[in-house]
């Protein structure tokens, strides 16, 4: 019998930034285990640039994502989704779809590394941490024993992982 296969959306507000970083982290470093995707609540329409080169820097995939709402993933017939992560506070305070099959939900703000402005050196600077605080959270997800662990723990543990370093609060503030 092979593994399950594990649906996970990314949700912030525009679409274009952390929930992009966060799909094509989990997509690679899961290794077949797990299908990412992100939304947003307001998106933007496009990726941000900026996003795209720190994937290709990282050695990531940076082709084929699309800033696109999170109603796309509560039509009749989207995937059912396993697990829902907020990677913006904005996003986490707003009153989401209804979300078949109950599936569990965190939230792992970080910083808004668009919302950066100055110099290319520290706009590339804040979308280099914000990528290193998501794939954090995500190396700590993977790690945790998904089919042997009770949903209630499963869920304390994945709140934890949203406060691990560089963690923001549902109101926007750093932590």
């Amino acid at each position: 019998m092979s593994d399950p296969v594990y649906n996970v959306l990314f949700l912030c507000t525009g679409n274009s930034a952390r929930s992009i970083l966060a799909e094509a982290i989990l997509e690679k470093e899961g290794g077949g285990r797990f299908k990412a995707y992100s939304a947003g609540s307001q998106p933007k329409g496009e990726v941000n640039p900026h996003a795209l080169r720190e994937l290709q820097a990282l050695g990531y995939p940076s082709e084929g994502f699309s800033s696109k709402s999170w109603d796309v993933f509560a039509e009749p017939g989207a995937p059912q989704m396993d697990f829902i992560f907020t990677v913006c506070d904005s996003a986490a305070g707003e009153a989401c779809p209804v979300w078949l099959g109950h599936p569990m939900t965190a939230h792992w703000g970080v910083e808004d590394p668009a919302a950066v402005t100055g110099s290319d050196i520290e706009i590339q600077r804040a979308f280099a941490q914000a990528a290193r605080f998501l794939k954090n959270r995500i190396m700590a997800f993977l790690s945790l024993p998904l089919e042997s662990i009770d949903r209630i723990a499963l869920e304390t543990r994945l709140r934890q992982i949203g406060t691990m370093d560089g963690a923001t609060s549902p109101h926007g503030k750093a932590n």
